[in-house]
């Protein structure tokens, strides 16, 4: 039985690790060890519970107002005794946060094989998400095993450098994750979603978050949102994250409107079953640009670039920037014109086909019957 670390700390990290983690449980070839930094605490603990996912090991590791070096630093540190101790077999980093790079690089510096899963997604813009652009490719470079969502992510790797036998297609796992939760979405019983199923306005989901839209154009933002919240067959649901940069601007400049709801970041499979009612996603998170087209939503992406150009290739999500002018204009395009909103209002499985889960469990497996693989590091 291999003993597998699973290292994260945020809540979008937490779901699509959690249907791996889940299965290993199951599965008589792995022990899956979780280590939780606490890098999104409040976030990332509501998520847990909802795939019933309990640490074996918490490094609290969030202070108010740390640099980001410093939480790469902290999560280091505290990695040293668990890996150290723990007598792992490979280590598991997901994605592209600061937990994700600070893990690869304590496994890389305790000679622990390293997976990366959700690996060769490239902008192609080092600044641009920062610092995610920058921890995904830092993370290549020590990765033992490339787990990739999209072959066009494992050609990525592979013009990078990868070897080719140690980069596999996959899927994205939160089509697996995705999947689980919509159809074990509760519905809203009460709170100020309770008559959603009965609202017959086009609702629409928004929510923004990202460093590169911190400040002007997050008023940008907020100033679009307003003005389609002018319409009266339009609702707005606006969960907010937790970062007080964000809600500086937003709820001054939406708060007291008629047709939108700010609300508190919801637990996932209830978020799920926002998305299935939502008519139109508008958003910058990384995740809702994979879950948005595969539940057949139109997503407009409030970004400049992308690191997921697939569903964007399939006609069901856009790229719309920043600007104000340009989100009311795609809005409103959706809104007036049938025949472009079916065009985008159909799944896709540009992220996979919800069976990644088994493909990454057999792909470690497979892997680790070479395990002295990792000893050929030099010190």
């Amino acid at each position: 039985m291999q003993k597998i670390a699973f290292i994260f700390g945020t809540r979008p990290e937490a779901i699509k690790c959690a249907p791996v983690i889940n299965a290993m449980k199951e599965d008589p070839r792995f022990e899956p060890i979780v280590i939780a930094t606490g890098q999104h605490r409040e976030m990332l603990d509501v998520a847990l519970e909802e795939f019933n996912i309990i640490p074996d090991l918490d490094l609290h590791v969030m202070m108010p107002g740390q640099t980001l070096s410093q939480v790469t630093h902290r999560i280091m540190e505290a990695l040293s005794r668990p890996l150290s101790e723990l007598d792992i077999d490979a280590v598991i980093v997901h994605g592209d946060t600061a937990s994700t790079l600070a893990g690869a690089l304590a496994a890389f510096q305790h000679r622990i094989c390293l997976v990366h899963l959700e690996a060769g997604l490239r902008s192609g813009n080092i600044a641009s998400p920062f610092p995610e652009e920058a921890n995904r490719r830092l993370v290549a470079q020590i990765s033992d095993l490339h787990l990739a969502p999209t072959s066009g992510s494992a050609a990525n790797l592979i013009r990078e450098g990868a070897p080719k036998d140690r980069v596999k297609v996959t899927g994205n796992t939160v089509v697996d994750a995705l999947r689980w939760a919509a159809a074990n979405a509760p519905a809203f019983r009460d709170g100020p979603l309770a008559d959603l199923e009965q609202d017959e306005r086009r609702i629409i989901v928004a929510s923004a978050h990202r460093r590169e839209s911190w400040g002007e154009p997050m008023k940008e933002i907020a100033a679009a949102l307003s003005e389609i919240a002018n319409q009266d067959d339009v609702r707005l649901i606006v969960p907010l994250h937790k970062n007080q940069l964000v809600r500086d601007i937003m709820i001054p400049a939406l708060s007291h409107r008629a047709n939108i709801d700010l609300i508190e970041p919801l637990p996932y499979r209830c978020f799920c079953r926002l998305m299935q009612r939502a008519d139109i996603i508008i958003s910058d998170s990384s995740g809702a640009e994979e879950e948005g087209p595969s539940l057949g939503k139109p997503t407009l992406v409030l970004r400049e670039i992308t690191e997921r150009p697939e569903a964007i290739e399939a006609g069901t999500a856009r790229l719309v920037g920043r600007c104000a002018s340009r989100i009311v204009q795609e809005v409103r395009a959706l809104l007036r014109d049938e025949e472009l909103y079916r065009r985008m209002a159909r799944p896709v499985d540009a992220y996979g086909d919800g069976c990644a889960t088994m493909r990454v469990l057999d792909a470690i497996a497979e892997f680790l019957q070479y395990p002295r693989a990792c000893d050929l590091r030099v010190a």
